[in-house]
């Protein structure tokens, strides 16, 4: 048995979303396929070692290029899980709800990754290593 709610967007949230979702999904393809070619097909896959993401890392328009990538990737998955949720959760109150702490999670996970991204001392990994 299936059910259908008729929904009236209280706001242009939902259309931006829309827009969000198609316009990343163009820029997440492209920002991937140029990572994978950058990385995996112009350099040896067998030579990706710490010293290559030492190297890589040392320009900050490399660490940039990771952020961006990750940045697009975790709204992008986090507006999906959260219009799937949608279609189960019928309580507007519990939507509202749900949406808010899927952004806290977004938000806190964007800025984990980029303190991650922006704080990685080479130096002091490979000191660890050797």
């Amino acid at each position: 048995m299936t059910t259908t709610r008729h929904i009236k967007p209280q706001s242009n949230f939902e259309r931006y979303a829309f827009l969000f979702m198609r316009l990343s999904g163009i820029l997440l393809l492209l920002l991937a396929v140029g990572h994978m070619l950058l990385q995996h097909v112009l350099r040896d896959v067998h030579n990706l070692t710490l010293q290559t993401v030492q190297e890589i890392w040392r320009s900050w328009g490399w660490r940039a290029y990771d952020l961006f990538l990750l940045f697009f990737a975790i709204l992008h998955g986090f507006n999906g899980l959260r219009q799937v949720l949608e279609d189960y959760i019928h309580k507007p109150s519990k939507v509202k709800t749900v949406g808010r702490l899927l952004l806290v999670i977004a938000i806190l996970t964007i800025l984990w990754s980029a303190v991650a991204i922006f704080s990685f001392k080479s130096d002091a990994v490979m000191a660890t290593i050797n």
